[in-house]
């Protein structure tokens, strides 16, 4: 029953995670913490901190991170293969019908209104970290001692390099890395 729990969970993920990993930060986070309880909520933040650092989609990462937690190696192959198994069917039929109507105005009505969806649900997976990662697991809160101020001033300059200077993003989050287990070290 987990095998099939882990298959469809991720199918879901990849059947609705339309606009890439960022966008499906929310999804997995409903299926893995908050459905079934897999994941904490500091667990999934790390599962997309380690997903974002190594190579491949956030979504398969994730998929392949979860199922080895749950299900092992075959847990990882079922939930990978229910990420990447609806992107394959839909991609396939978008792609034909793309070059059969590219021209007309409903397919582009439709693209330009699934923009701010996208937009919308990136938004909603940086607010989630960023609120876990300022305020800690309780949440956003008005009390200004329960912020850390350690991880918010990493965060406003990290945003100040990246608009000022527009260096490499890997250089920034190694450096924050650096810094913010060295402080973390020292305290």
């Amino acid at each position: 029953m987990t095998m099939l729990q882990l298959f469809w969970s991720f199918f879901q993920i990849g059947m609705f995670s339309i606009g890439g990993g960022m966008a499906a930060m929310p999804l997995i986070q409903n299926q893995v913490v908050d459905l079934h309880n897999w994941l904490t909520l500091t667990e999934f933040t790390d599962l997309i901190t380690i997903a974002e650092m190594t190579p491949g989609p956030i979504a398969i990462n994730s998929a392949t991170f979860v199922g080895i937690r749950i299900a092992g190696v075959p847990g990882a192959l079922i939930a990978t293969l229910g990420c990447i198994l609806p992107s394959c069917i839909i991609v396939s039929l978008l792609a034909w019908v793309y070059f059969k109507y590219k021209e007309l105005t409903l397919i582009q009505g439709i693209l330009e209104g699934l923009r701010p969806a996208v937009v919308a649900l990136i938004a909603s997976a940086g607010l989630s970290i960023f609120t876990l990662a300022i305020w800690g697991k309780g949440g956003f809160s008005i009390n200004v001692q329960s912020i850390n101020y350690i991880s918010l001033l990493l965060f406003s300059v990290a945003v100040f390099i990246l608009r000022k200077w527009k260096p490499n993003p890997v250089f920034v989050m190694v450096g924050s890395g650096i810094i913010g287990g060295t402080v973390y070290l020292l305290m």
